[in-house]
């Protein structure tokens, strides 16, 4: 009882602080800027005692006995041959471990990271960077495995030098984290000195975070003197989500589904939540609430990496890729119909949250999930909401919430969440067990157009045009199959970009964008030029992407100083993330596209220097010397590349065809070999090591080559005419 009166006492101080504040704030026309979350607490009381029990509240910390949850009395963790030992000093929480030279020292954590079912901790290397330490704390309940010192990647056997390892470009908290885990996060990097001087304006992601910055809405409320707006008033903040407050749910006794009383005008909240709660790239700092995720983000598609052909996941994408492809985001539900959305807990647990919308009469029934009542099987989520254990410990569920397609799993492989409890089953007993309760409800579904695509089929495209062209298929499944459906050569992609053009979705309009690389110069430029001037970034620039290499003398001035300006923005968002070698590797291809290979040349290079482990560099980098007739020194950039990465299959599939160009026949024949050998999934490199060993005089071997390829990639052209050629001289025709 003390502690609560000394947590109230406390509460209510910083709420008198908060509303000094308040009355401080000056009337400002200019832009709105950050406040923080102790101006918002005084109006705002409920809301900021629920944000303080929220994991968006301890998302980051300043290391002390309350948040750090690990064992630091001088407990060791060793794995993949590095002893690491947390203890104290002091105040202090101290990491003993290998450094970059490959050597133990003490690291002090500088913030703790997380809290639940796992945390990580923050150590801190020369050049401002922040890096998260590979070795997290399990912080779920003993009873559940927890309370101990876990790896995030077992059995890697990484080391200094590898990107994955702690002290690695891809462990960088300034990149990879800092965005979603604290408030207004500014990188700070400095490409001439490389290094950070990262800020953030709260250390948590706080009220600021999902409702924009507040000083115009704080102004508001101090000349208002109220808490509530007349109707239409914006009050001084960049997004109001009004879209679930003004609107309610009613089940229809029927279909035992709810409706929305109002169709869904925005999808604000759910945008807001997606920067930080989907698979994407930064394009600008600065993100607003009520702004298109696309103008500060370009947001991952269904790719093969990330999500099963079907949409499921498959790496860790987050939430909102499944989502977009769920009824129930069509229908108008909000992460706040499930989730509360300051302190982020769910309204209820178990199948009690569904029956908000779901008639529990109907669906909560034997009858309809065929497991006894109350048994792990009868849980809506066991059927509808595929999980999957990311960095270890922790479990997420698919958001697309989609009916069960057993049928799918048989055919194509796709994940079964019927096999997923029922793994001594194989999948026909769970489409036969499917079949028997609910008749054949074998429908159309994109998994197998994509399927098709991702195989190589010959038959994939029109596959893909049907599914592009379906009126009920969501805008990132129909995006995914215009992008598909640019890699190959077909007559379906024209009437497809025409029409991606002018969808009413910024990710279908991207995509469409992007496809139209592949067209005549002609067709992009009646098809893409309207995409130059999209409201959203993410469009605007790949549309300027599209038309980079078009000749001047074939656009309008208009139209060439709009590109111009959209390859002006698509260098900036490059240049946001100047701290990965990717960016540097974007600009160098598109100078070279543009036929500026100095430019090109140095690009490539910065990428390297950014991250030696960037394999793509040192070919397009070799590449660019080969155009300026360099081939000795794209030699050794390609060999300096093996040397860093001895694994690098595209690095000696370069050098095979640099040895070619030079007519050292044997070696180029070992180079290929070896590329084909690291990578036996990549029917190109199979293919032209096949070609290397006909011409060498050896049809026989040439032919054994191509038969292996062909099993692993049935359906590739080049390789199939090849055999055919291969097999003439035999009689097998």
């Amino acid at each position: 009882m003390r502690f609560r009166r000394v947590a109230i006492a406390a509460l209510l101080l910083l709420a008198a602080v908060a509303l000094i504040l308040v009355k401080r704030q000056p009337h400002s026309s200019g832009p709105a800027t950050y406040v923080g979350s102790a101006a918002c607490a005084p109006c705002h009381a409920q809301e900021d005692a629920d944000w303080r029990t929220s994991d968006h509240f301890l998302a980051m910390q300043e290391p002390n006995r309350h948040s750090v949850l690990g064992d630091f009395e001088h407990a060791t963790f060793t794995g993949d041959g590095h002893t690491s030992t947390f203890f104290r000093r002091d105040s202090t929480y101290v990491v003993n471990t290998t450094g970059p030279d490959g050597n133990p020292h003490d690291y002090p954590v500088r913030y703790t990271f997380g809290v639940y079912p796992l945390q990580q901790y923050l150590l801190e290397l020369p050049g401002g960077r922040l890096q998260a330490f590979g070795v997290a704390w399990d912080s779920r309940e003993k009873s559940e495995g927890g309370q101990r010192w876990f790896s995030l990647y077992p059995d890697q056997k990484l080391a200094p030098g590898d990107p994955l390892f702690w002290t690695g470009i891809d462990q960088t908290w300034n990149y990879q984290c800092a965005e979603c885990h604290s408030t207004d996060v500014r990188r700070g990097y400095d490409p001439a000195t490389r290094t950070y001087h990262t800020t953030f304006h709260e250390i948590n992601v706080s009220c600021e975070s999902c409702h924009g910055p507040g000083s115009a809405h704080v102004a508001w409320a101090h000349r208002a003197g109220k808490k509530e707006a007349e109707p239409g008033e914006s009050m001084g903040l960049p997004v109001r989500y009004r879209d679930r407050a003004d609107n309610t749910w009613t089940i229809d006794p029927v279909s035992g589904i709810a409706h929305r009383s109002k169709l869904a005008v925005t999808h604000d909240e759910v945008e807001a939540c997606a920067y930080c709660h989907s698979r994407r790239g930064l394009l600008k700092e600065g993100h607003v609430p009520g702004r298109p995720i696309g103008d500060t983000h370009r947001v991952a598609l269904l790719e093969p990496d990330l999500y099963h052909a079907d949409g499921q996941i498959l790496g860790e994408v987050y939430e909102y890729g499944s989502f977009l492809q769920s009824k129930m985001y069509r229908a108008g539900v909000t992460c706040s119909d499930c989730h509360q959305p300051h302190t982020d807990h769910r309204y209820a647990e178990g199948n009690e949250l569904c029956a908000r919308c779901h008639l529990a009469t109907k669906f909560d029934t034997p009858e309809h999930h065929h497991h006894p009542a109350g048994s792990a099987g009868a849980r809506c989520v066991s059927c509808h909401m595929l999980q999957r254990t990311y960095m270890g410990v922790d479990a997420r569920r698919d958001h697309s919430f989609r009916v069960p397609r057993p049928d799918l799993t048989v055919e194509l492989g796709t994940p079964s969440t019927c096999t997923d409890c029922h793994a001594d089953h194989d999948a026909r007993w769970s489409r036969d067990a499917f079949m028997r309760w609910w008749g054949n409800r074998e429908r159309p579904h994109y998994a197998r157009a994509l399927s098709l695509a991702r195989a190589g089929a010959p038959d994939s495209a029109s596959a893909l045009s049907g599914v592009f062209n379906g009126p009920l298929e969501p805008a990132i499944v129909r995006a995914t199959a215009l992008e598909e459906l640019s890699r190959g050569s077909d007559a379906h992609l024209p009437a497809a970009v025409t029409q991606g053009a002018a969808d009413e979705s910024p990710l279908v309009r991207e995509a469409a964008a992007a496809a139209s690389q592949t067209l005549p110069a002609e067709m992009r430029i009646a098809d893409i030029t309207n995409l130059l001037s999209d409201p959203v970034l993410s469009v605007r620039i790949q549309a300027g992407r599209a038309l980079c290499d078009v000749p001047a003398q074939s656009l309008t001035n208009t139209t060439r100083a709009q590109r111009d300006s959209a390859l002006a923005e698509y260098r900036r968002t490059q240049l946001v993330n100047a701290d990965r070698p990717e960016s540097w590797f974007n600009l160098g291809t598109l100078e070279a596209q543009l036929g500026h290979f100095d430019a090109a040349e140095r690009d490539y290079h910065t990428a390297i220097e950014v991250d030696s482990t960037w394999e793509p560099a040192y070919v397009n980098l070799a590449d660019v010397l080969r155009v300026a007739g360099r081939d000795d020194e794209g030699e050794r950039v390609l060999r300096a590349g093996i040397k860093r990465l001895p694994n690098g299959a595209s690095l000696y599939h370069a050098l095979g065809l640099l040895q070619v160009r030079a007519h050292h026949v044997d070696e180029a024949v070992a180079s290929l070999k070896r590329a084909s050998e690291l990578a036996p999934g990549d029917a190109r490199f199979a293919y032209v090591y096949a070609v290397a060993v006909m011409d060498s005089g050896g049809p026989t071997q040439a032919l054994r080559i191509v038969r292996t390829a062909l099993e692993r990639s049935p359906y590739d052209a080049d390789l199939k005419a090849l055999r055919a050629q291969l097999e003439q001289p035999s009689g097998r025709r």
